[in-house]
């Protein structure tokens, strides 16, 4: 049974408080676990929200200001001081090699871990799983950013009616899946027959950016948004001049986007409260809207 979820570590900017940690987002994906920016105190907060470093099979930086990467060092030696056995991959900018070769060797440990570089040097598919890829755009931001987006491979679903009327069974089943097409009592049986199309499911992650291409493109009809909102509407000028979404700006992606849920988080301090951010979204976007809060997990919807 697949498990397709969001665990929120922290849900701050630049500045916690004493509600909001730092960035930190897994993403748990079937045999995935898709660490996003991990923040200042990421490890501490994994504690408490039940998340095992052994489940981290990536992690993914948008960019490299501080409240999105200072939790590297930690995790980093985490992964070996519990020997996590499967090799873990860091997906980054590439013009933030240096920085992150810092941040992964902060401290002295012992390095026992596997983890594996993987820089992300242009937009495009930057890796692939058995039933999914792993794509990064381009953001605007003051330092270069990328966003991600997971998409799984559209498939099929089997109809057991169709099957049983035209004699598919046993291992024929398992047969018209790989071949396409089966031969039953002399007659023909396409996989078109006895199926329907099943679209994929997708994920997007949006962090530090002003509007742009790139958050579009990755928002395009996506199951679950995950996307900042540092500012509400009255400080848009100012959103943009430090590179920055309001929750209006974001809700106005999801709704043009085609998005079913939508997760505003990377709330700047100056918002004790987190009820306008639902306001003003809910204003422009009908879909599903979460507030993310701290030590919280969100379901990715079920299937269309």
């Amino acid at each position: 049974m697949s498990n397709r979820e969001l665990v929120v570590l922290g849900t701050a900017s630049q500045v916690p408080t004493r509600r909001r940690a730092q960035n930190g987002y897994l993403l748990r994906w079937d045999g995935e676990g898709l660490l996003f920016d991990p923040g200042e105190g990421c490890q501490r907060q994994m504690l408490f929200a039940g998340v095992a470093a052994s489940e981290i099979t990536r992690i993914c930086l948008t960019h490299f200001h501080g409240d999105h990467c200072l939790g590297v060092p930690g995790i980093v030696q985490r992964l070996s001081l519990d020997r996590v056995p499967h090799p873990v991959r860091a997906h980054y900018p590439a013009s933030g090699q240096e920085y992150f070769r810092r941040l992964r060797y902060a401290t002295v440990f012992h390095e026992i871990a596997d983890l594996r570089e993987e820089p992300v040097e242009a937009e495009g598919p930057i890796a692939t799983g058995d039933s999914w890829t792993l794509h990064a755009r381009r953001l605007e931001h003051p330092v270069e950013s990328f966003g991600y987006r997971l998409t799984e491979h559209d498939g099929v679903r089997m109809l057991p009616d169709r099957l049983a009327a035209l004699g598919v069974s046993g291992p024929l089943v398992r047969a018209v899946q790989r071949d396409g097409a089966v031969t039953v009592d002399g007659r023909r049986v396409a996989l078109t027959d006895v199926s329907e199309p099943r679209p994929g499911q997708s994920f997007a992650f949006v962090m530090d950016t002003r509007l742009c291409d790139g958050v579009f493109a990755l928002a395009d009809g996506v199951d679950m948004l995950v996307i900042e909102s540092t500012f509400l509407e009255p400080e848009a000028a100012l959103a943009r001049q430090v590179g920055h979404l309001t929750a209006g700006q974001a809700a106005k992606v999801a709704a043009e986007c085609g998005v079913r849920t939508l997760v505003l988080t990377h709330f700047s301090q100056r918002y004790p409260d987190p009820q306008p951010f639902h306001d003003e979204a809910a204003a422009v976007f009908g879909g599903e809207i979460v507030v993310a809060a701290d030590l919280t997990t969100v379901p990715v919807p079920k299937r269309r």
